[in-house]
């Protein structure tokens, strides 16, 4: 009966031989585990840690570029937009300089025509009048010669006449227009 006492086992108790097994298999899982995984899963744990702060660390130096980069070019926009008015200005400065320029030129150009036409017509005038007395003259002195009933073939007699006849023409307008 006792090796039937023996034989059975209360099955809420462990069998000390298992008991002693397990411990060893626990304290050397833990001893594996603190050696060898841990520290490689800090290692792992701090070089992600490292690469996230890393990674935010470039971030925000590319944002502290970046927003230079955008200053940059704003400024740069600035001097270009005030570099574009002032050639724009310069531009029309020379567009007007230019146009009272060639309007000059032009006024002067209409001028140096009109005088020229002036003399032109002055010259003209005169030798129509000259022409027109000459032959008004020689018209006044056969008129006068048929009137007389004498010739006044003879030049002498006959320029005396004509210039005669012209100076009363010209005294006569001008005691007319008082």
């Amino acid at each position: 009966m006792l090796y039937l006492a023996q034989e059975e086992h209360n099955p809420i108790l462990p069998v000390w031989q298992e008991v002693v097994v397990g411990l060893i298999a626990f304290a050397l899982l833990c001893y594996v585990l603190m050696k060898y995984v841990f520290p490689r899963m800090e290692e792992t744990f701090q070089a992600r840690v490292d690469a996230i702060e890393g990674g935010i660390k470039r971030a925000e130096e590319t944002q502290r570029e970046a927003k230079q980069l955008l200053e940059q070019y704003k400024q740069q926009l600035a001097e270009a937009r005030t570099e574009a008015s002032q050639i724009r200005d310069e531009a029309r400065a020379e567009a007007v300089a230019s146009r009272d320029e060639i309007l000059a030129r032009a006024a002067e150009e209409r001028d140096r025509i009109i005088a020229a036409g002036k003399d032109q017509l002055t010259q003209e005038r005169e030798s129509l009048v000259r022409q027109l007395r000459g032959e008004m003259g020689a018209l006044a002195v056969e008129l006068a010669g048929r009137i007389v009933g004498e010739s006044l073939a003879d030049e002498a007699r006959r320029r005396g006449t004509e210039d005669r006849f012209l100076s009363e023409l010209e005294t006569q307008p001008a005691a007319g227009a008082h």
